[in-house]
């Protein structure tokens, strides 16, 4: 089997789904931006060769690393990234290569398009926040007097929280249109209600029949967007979501998409107060979901949390087919992320932080520069048996030297 793996060095931990299909007979077959001489020594132990492009944004460097990889190793059974960024670039390989794994350029829109989302969220009967695609000013204002100020403008074809704004009032949403929008001519954007609540997710792995081989969830404290509009820090958690209503919401969106063979991220709003249109508190809506694996070190939380593999497990999907195994996995602990900031001039010192933790502390990072506004400055990962055990790590983490702290 040949896998084509778009940017195995980047992020920096995803060498590991290249590393579980090496072990399992794959040639990975790596496309970079980076030089080979700067990869780390386990990204070139993971690849069976690797092919550098001073740029993934130049297709025709791309395109000539794929059809190397075809006279060398012969027709390439999958595109792969788990990179939102690179899904249409996978898209395009597929499509020109006639790879039949996996989505093509044509049919990408269902799982790209935030307003096409939620098309799929409706047929798995899943509630959506209102939405209006952006053409004219005043019908964008006319849906925004209809729902309510605040209101949520972003691009319908985004990654993550980038170029996202929360508007208060009509003349902020004029100004945003005439000041902001405008630079964007070939983007479209989509206004939405606002939602007063916080991200739940439903991660997991699907097999070729769309059976869902595993499956998580997270628990996020702080919203993307106030992360990167506020001072970055960042608390969020996997939970025991067997345990939860997202257990049968999950598994109906999935099939909804028609997944098979994929790692997904889906995520949905928890209201946290009743909203006239929307819900009560406690509430699920449907918010976007992502044809892969969830972002930051949320497949190693999975990992701890439930003592698997789920690099190894999404591996097998790939390329044992029916002989592969369905893995029994039960919840172990509770695995928070701590992203603490810059900005913040923290009461604990790292080391503290370090000493409180103590074998409790899992991973402790310092993010590149290019993710650290969705992730922290510096990272600790950490377990504990309860939420109010992960709560009470999280203020003595988050604790500001004034003795203040956003953590309830």
């Amino acid at each position: 089997m040949n896998v084509l793996f778009i940017s195995p060095h980047f992020p920096l931990h995803f060498w590991n789904f290249c590393d579980r299909l090496k072990r399992l007979g794959v040639n990975v077959l790596g496309v970079g931006d980076a030089p080979y001489d700067s990869l780390a020594p386990e990204v070139r132990s993971s690849v069976s060769e690797y092919y550098y492009v001073t740029s993934l944004e130049d297709y025709d460097q791309v395109y000539r690393a794929a059809g190397y990889y075809i006279g060398r190793y012969g027709r390439i059974d999958y595109v792969e990234s788990q990179n939102e960024y690179w899904l249409e670039l996978e898209a395009r390989l597929r499509t020109d290569f006639n790879i039949p794994s996996g989505w093509k350029t044509d049919e990408l829109q269902s799982v790209k398009l935030k307003s096409q989302m939620k098309l799929g969220y409706r047929r798995a009967k899943v509630k959506t926040a209102r939405h209006h695609l952006i053409d004219q000013l005043d019908e964008a204002l006319q849906f925004a007097a209809k729902v309510g100020y605040p209101v949520i403008v972003k691009p319908d074809n985004g990654v993550g929280a980038s170029n996202t704004w929360k508007v208060g009032d009509e003349a902020a949403l004029t100004n945003l249109y005439h000041e902001t929008l405008a630079r964007y001519p070939a983007r479209h954007f989509i206004l939405e209600e606002f939602v007063p609540g916080h991200i739940e997710t439903f991660d997991g792995i699907t097999d070729a029949r769309g059976n869902i081989l595993f499956c998580a969830g997270q628990v996020m404290m702080a919203t993307p967007l106030a992360m990167l509009q506020g001072t970055g820090e960042n608390v969020s958690y996997t939970q025991n979501v067997q345990a939860t209503d997202l257990n049968d919401i999950g598994p109906r969106v999935v099939q909804a998409f028609g997944l098979h063979n994929r790692f997904f991220h889906f995520e949905f709003f928890r209201l946290d107060h009743d909203k006239k249109g929307l819900g009560k508190r406690g509430d699920i809506l449907g918010l976007e979901v992502n044809m892969r694996a969830p972002g930051g070190y949320i497949p190693d939380k999975m990992n701890y949390a439930y003592n698997v593999d789920v690099y190894q497990i999404w591996a097998e999907a790939l390329t044992l087919g029916e002989n592969r195994s369905f893995p029994d996995y039960h919840f172990q602990r509770y695995v928070t992320h701590f992203g603490r900031s810059e900005q913040v001039d923290y009461r604990h010192s790292a080391d503290e932080v370090r000493a409180h933790l103590g074998s409790k502390l899992l991973l402790e990072k310092v993010p590149p520069k290019s993710i650290s506004g969705g992730m922290g400055a510096q990272v600790f990962v950490a377990w504990s048996l309860s939420v109010s055990e992960l709560e009470a790590q999280a203020r003595f983490i988050l604790e500001r030297r004034d003795g203040t702290n956003w953590i309830v």
